[in-house]
């Protein structure tokens, strides 16, 4: 399996939903509940303003076209999108286009934390390091702009993920815009020159 990353464009949309879709339905099980399961896609998706910075990424199979995810994207032969993150130069923690208490204001890297974002692997694709290098990607790019910090609100499932990439718990709390509490945590972790 040969993947590549790449910046998303507002072209793979579409492949980008329907991964966090899948994501948000399926890797959660075990953690949350069904109702949980169901607030965690009112609280959580797609933030456009990370694709229109150019800060949001997707890992492909690279030369598949097979269409079972993502098919044909940016326009181009383009691969079966396997996972997407980012990292955001602005305030807003978490959150999709449809969430409340969104807040773009542009960060200082002399003094606050690049926020990583939006972090997702299709089902059929979990474990297979995806979420690493979309991580390590996120780290080259913050750093090379200046920061030295990084934050997070990960969910309980990818908590794992997170602190074996050098986050660390900074608060446990609740997330009830959805409907019921979901539990998420925030992660920080301090960037190595």
């Amino acid at each position: 399996m040969t993947l590549r990353i790449r910046v998303a464009t507002r072209e793979d949309l579409p492949a980008l939903q329907d991964v966090m879709a899948r994501a948000i339905g399926e890797l959660q099980r075990g953690f949350l509940d069904e109702a949980q399961i169901a607030a965690s896609h009112e609280i959580m998706g797609l933030d456009t303003q990370l694709v229109d910075d150019g800060t949001y990424f997707l890992v492909e199979l690279a030369g598949d076209a097979s269409g079972t995810v993502g098919g044909t994207v940016g326009g181009t032969v383009g691969g079966t999108v396997c996972g997407c993150g980012g990292w955001s130069r602005r305030a807003t923690l978490y959150g999709g286009d449809h969430t409340s208490g969104r807040d773009a204001a542009l960060l200082d890297p002399r003094r606050d934390p690049a926020k990583v974002r939006a972090m997702y692997t299709h089902p059929g694709y979990a474990r297979r390091g995806i979420g690493r290098m979309i991580l390590a990607e996120c780290e080259r790019a913050a750093a090379a702009e200046g920061f030295t910090r990084l934050e997070l609100m990960g969910t309980l499932s990818g908590q794992p993920l997170y602190a074996a990439a050098g986050f660390e718990v900074i608060e446990i709390l609740e997330d009830d815009r959805g409907g019921v509490p979901v539990p998420l945590v925030r992660m920080g972790k301090t960037l190595t020159s």
